[in-house]
């Protein structure tokens, strides 16, 4: 990466933001093109952000950038999934490892962030409320419209799309030849509601967790910020008898938070105005290919959108960042190292859109279930034993760098076993013994093998 290049960034998000600031670091001229408002004038996320799970993959690339210590006073460790039962027992649910967290941080807080850091750079320039309308992938040039609809060209080196699930460079890239492209909307859609903080900003609820109240077809959770308060998440069905559809105003959904998340709602003392005011939104996977046309590439939500129930949409595109920038560090022809970028990324991009649906499943129906709770305490007694022959699924995806889709393929293995094992009618009484311990590690050995 001697020789310095022109490049043009669409979307100035959370990976557009940081691929700026990888480029800016190594000498590169950097201009970021955004379709909103800047965030650090005005508020942009009002009302939909969903905070973010900030793990360790994200936090490897953060560091990678010189970030890891500026962010970390922006985040809030989370130790343990806080169960909400319907029965109002409160369970903890640890994530890994004593010591081991993911971390809360604010959308909004964590773009603005790196964007200040981008910024920092006299060799990057960034604009906003400019949209991408058209991109021509034989001379590396885009035209934006700015908010009097005036035409901007930007002609450079490389163009990355950085610009999320609904990406305008990905929009140019269908209309050529041989992409393949697939949208699929869930069942569920969200809407976020905010616990507000208590006397001198204390947590109304434990605040080193990431509380859920799993329902079987629906769920709210809920992940502290730093002043104190909340924001949650209601995960529910567009139709069905509990859905959006039917609960048709505040007065009908406090009757129904009442009767299904009542500590919930005794938090939120303004319920009406935010169940009224804030939107109801829905959730998307998107899956492509190639990323990669001439000197144009894709990354993150704009190659691979995915819904949010894995915390890893962010990790993962900041994955793709470190990646990208190993492959480019690592030769000079910038276009064959564009070209491994997306052949390795596919595959895993595909797998953790596939963990993220069924971590959905996990959270949403088997995390108020006593045998699932049990089958997660042997997992953890196994890895403890055991670590270099067993790593819980969530383990592998959360606080690891395995690839995404060896994650998935060991994960899959993991299932087989623990079937057999949770099956077993005495699994309550043993589940400690030496006996389930050999009969797993038998079992591991004889399916890799």
């Amino acid at each position: 990466m001697k020789q310095k290049k022109d490049i043009t960034i669409v979307g100035g998000g959370l990976v557009g933001a940081l691929l700026a600031i990888y480029f800016a670091k190594r000498g590169h001229k950097v201009k970021v093109f955004e379709r909103r408002p800047d965030p650090r004038k005005t508020s942009v996320y009002a009302g939909r952000s969903i905070n973010l799970a900030l793990s360790d993959r994200g936090w490897k690339a953060l560091r990678d950038a010189g970030l890891e210590q500026e962010i970390k006073r922006i985040a809030l460790p989370m130790y343990h999934r806080g169960i909400h039962q319907p029965s109002g027992e409160y369970v903890r649910q640890p994530y890994g490892q004593p010591g081991q967290a993911i971390y809360s941080v604010s959308r909004g807080g964590l773009n603005i962030a790196l964007l200040n850091a981008a910024d920092a750079f006299d060799n990057v320039e960034l604009f906003f409320n400019r949209k991408c309308v058209e991109v021509d992938f034989q001379t590396t040039e885009v035209k934006f419209l700015d908010s009097s609809s005036n035409e901007v060209v930007v002609k450079s080196d490389y163009i990355f799309g950085a610009d999320g699930a609904f990406s305008g460079v990905r929009g140019e890239m269908m209309k050529t030849d041989r992409f393949n492209y697939q949208q699929e909307y869930i069942s569920h859609g969200y809407k976020e509601l905010n616990i507000p903080a208590g006397p001198d900003g204390q947590f109304l609820l434990e605040n080193n967790a990431l509380h859920i109240w799993p329902r079987k077809d629906y769920m709210l959770i809920a992940l502290p910020n730093l002043d104190g308060t909340f924001t949650c998440t209601l995960f529910f069905p567009f139709e069905g008898e509990y859905s959006f559809a039917t609960l048709t105003d505040a007065y009908t959904a406090r009757k129904f938070f009442q009767e299904n998340f009542s500590d919930a709602l005794a938090l939120i003392p303004d319920f009406e105005n935010q169940w009224q005011q804030n939107p109801v939104s829905s959730l998307c996977i998107i899956r492509c290919y190639p990323w990669v046309r001439n000197q144009t590439a894709l990354i993150g939500d704009a190659a691979h959108a995915i819904v949010p129930f894995y915390g890893q949409g962010m990790n993962s595109g900041f994955e793709d960042v470190e990646v990208l920038f190993q492959l480019l560090d690592s030769q000079s022809n910038w276009d064959k190292a564009l070209d491994e970028y997306q052949k390795l990324r596919k595959p895993d991009a595909d797998a953790i859109a596939d963990l993220a649906m069924r971590n959905f499943i996990e959270m949403r129906d088997l995390t108020a279930d006593p045998k699932f709770l049990l089958q997660k305490k042997i997992e953890a007694r196994i890895q403890q034993k055991y670590p270099d022959l067993w790593t819980p699924l969530y383990s592998m995806v959360t606080f690891s760098h395995i690839r995404y889709s060896e994650a998935l393929k060991l994960g899959k293995i993991h299932d087989q076993i623990m079937e057999s094992i949770m099956n077993r009618p005495d699994i309550h009484s043993i589940w400690e013994s030496e006996e389930i311990e050999n009969e797993i590690i038998t079992k591991l050995k004889a399916i890799k093998a």
